[in-house]
């Protein structure tokens, strides 16, 4: 229909609701004209005065905190959506279930201009509190819909153009809504689809946390739509049906009911739990391959599981990177692109690598690309490969670029601050476009990664300066993990010895040159401990424990030492990195001795009757 006829019908159709009471059907949807009779029902005019009060930033920040896991999994998109947000002069929302606007991106000045009639971050926006609108109805009739212009209930609202899906669950319930709206002057002509789109990418990343001991049966049709968001999906407890996408819902006809009642067995003729694909039956004999994945095996496309312990003993990460670790697994798992920042030889590459190990992609590639150590005359061929006769020298077949090879897996773009900026623009469309043309041509080929940067360097102030591309440092710093110099560590002595332990666990570490080393500043960070740490076992005597000797001089003359002699400041810090011992060894004296390299005798001579003497 065009515009103008679409504008006079939808005059009509008001006129007569509005003005003569009666009803416009053929005039105007189904879901607009139910969504009109429901507003008018509880007694809003559509010329009256929106009272629409925001919430205060505490009370916001309260909505958006426990909405976090929703608008965690739903960045990805959004970010996707906002770019045509921009170029269309629209906004993408967020709500949580009860149509509260969580979040909005996109263009800056429509944004300033939709504030004004309340659709801002804070506001109520369901249909009891601002009459037809996309994000209301579309929770009130739970299906996605569009609402143009004089669609709306409210006058002041004639001049959006929305369009609204809401978000289920894996148990089908509603946990929010996906909106994009912009002037109704302006055709959005693919917004209702973008948005559904985006909504179905939403809920199918929904399943990949929380049915850790749970089977989760993944199936198609169509083989080469397994592991994508097309995929129908149900997960079974104790053989009972406890979740399922809306693709697999509709295939068997099932509605929320049949959750916890409903068998595997009535579903699937000849389902086995296994991590290989397999031909499955259902209940009316129709043919899908499946994939079946649960606690007893060991999937090749495993869910999204709690974050494993890590080793107490592991020596490269500190508590706080521990636990800013466990942050980044749930992150990365959701497809947040991560910046890892850190003076040199913090550990940047381990901490990605033990992310890796503990993602959901850790059956994947894990590709890491130093941007400083590339050529620069190479490092376009090595990144995204090249064509046959891309140039001289170029394989006869060409070559798989470094992205490529991340297929499925992590691409760790370490000092990405020494990235040259022609190449910035470059990476920044690939991250964006999410494929990657080779050099001399060639057909773009789709990838899949979640990009870990890392860098030393202060992107943002290099930003400022002009010297790394705004948009680039935004995309890629969705969320910034900061690791910790070894100097600032406050169980340092901890770390030391644990580190000692991986590298020589036949050879005590002596108390004094524990202490030594505790007070020690460590400008190299951990890299510099470990090659200090290593080549002290080279110089060490068999059979002797490790002593002050084995060290170089600059070592111990640029140790802190607390007032007092020589003699009792290392004392002291013995005493200090034995304590840091037992608390890391959860007061296990067994442990903590192991992990010295010491006697049990001493931790109790030097550190636990002492205290109880006091």
């Amino acid at each position: 229909m065009r515009a103008s006829a679409f504008d006079g019908s939808l005059a009509a159709a008001r006129k007569r609701f509005f003005d003569g009471g009666t009803l416009p059907e053929g005039l105007v949807s189904a879901p607009i004209l139910r969504s009109w009779q429901r507003c008018a029902e509880q007694g809003l005019q559509t010329g009256q005065t929106i009272h629409a009060e925001p919430l205060t930033q505490p009370e916001l920040r309260e909505k958006q905190q426990r909405n976090d896991f929703l608008r965690q999994i739903s960045r990805p998109e959004i970010a996707t959506l906002r770019a045509e947000a921009k170029q269309t002069d629209s906004v993408v929302i967020i709500t949580d279930a009860e149509g509260l606007v969580l979040d909005t991106v996109g263009s800056v000045e429509f944004a300033d201009q939709a504030s004004r009639v309340a659709l801002r971050p804070g506001v109520m926006w369901n249909e009891g509190s601002t009459g037809t609108n996309a994000i209301g109805t579309a929770l009130f009739e739970k299906r996605a819909i569009q609402v143009l212009g004089a669609e709306h209930f409210f006058d002041p609202h004639q001049m959006l153009s929305c369009a609204a899906a809401p978000i289920l669950d894996p148990r089908g319930r509603l946990a929010g809504v996906l909106d994009m709206s912009g002037h109704a002057s302006v055709q959005h002509l693919h917004a209702l689809g973008l948005v559904k789109l985006a909504v179905e990418q939403i809920e199918h990343r929904f399943f990949n946390r929380g049915f850790e001991a749970a089977t989760v049966v993944r199936f198609h049709r169509d083989a080469g739509l397994l592991g994508t968001a097309r995929e129908a999906v149900l997960v079974f407890e104790d053989g009972k049906l406890v979740a399922g996408n809306r693709r697999a819902m509709r295939l068997f006809e099932l509605d929320r009911s049949a959750f916890d009642r409903v068998e595997m067995e009535e579903l699937f003729a000849n389902l086995t739990l296994s991590p290989d694909r397999q031909m499955v039956l259902d209940h009316k004999g129709e043919r899908f391959m499946a994939e079946a994945s649960g606690p007893a095996v060991t999937a090749r496309r495993p869910t999204m599981s709690a974050v494993p312990r890590l080793p107490q003993a592991e020596p490269y990460l500190t508590p706080k990177a521990r636990e800013s670790l466990g942050r980044a697994v749930k992150l990365c798992n959701a497809e947040i692109p991560l910046l890892i920042e850190g003076e040199t030889g913090t550990g940047k590459e381990v901490f990605a690598r033990r992310l890796h190990a503990l993602s959901n992609r850790r059956h994947k590639p894990f590709v890491a690309i130093n941007c400083a150590a590339l050529p620069e005359a190479l490092i376009e061929s090595e990144l995204f490969g090249y064509e046959e006769g891309a140039f001289t020298g170029a394989k006869r077949h060409g070559h798989k670029g470094l992205v490529q090879q991340a297929q499925g897996g992590i691409l760790f773009l370490d000092e990405i601050g020494d990235m040259p900026l022609a190449l910035q623009s470059r990476m920044l469309r690939i991250l964006q476009d999410k494929q990657v043309t080779p050099l001399g041509g060639g057909k773009a080929s789709p990838v899949d990664f979640v990009p870990v940067c890392a860098t030393h360097q202060p992107l943002k102030q290099m930003v400022d300066e002009g010297r790394f591309r705004a948009d680039l440092y935004f995309r890629i710093a969705q969320y910034t993990i900061t690791l910790e110099p070894l100097r600032e560590v406050g169980g340092r002595g901890a770390a030391i010895a644990a580190l000692w332990q991986q590298i020589e666990p036949d050879m005590p570490l002596g108390e004094a040159a524990l202490a030594m080393l505790s007070a020690y500043s460590w400008p190299g960070n951990f890299r510099q401990l470990s090659s200090t740490l290593r080549a002290a076992r080279a110089l060490a005597e068999p059979g002797e424990s490790l002593g002050i000797d084995a060290f170089p001089a600059e070592i111990a003359a640029n140790s802190r030492k607390p007032s007092g002699s020589l003699e009792m400041g290392l004392e002291a810090l013995t005493e200090n990195a034995m304590r840091e011992a037992l608390e890391a060894s959860d007061g296990n004296v067994s442990k903590a001795a192991r992990r010295l390299g010491v006697d049990r005798s001493t931790l109790y001579r030097r550190v636990l009757w002492k205290s109880t003497a006091h």
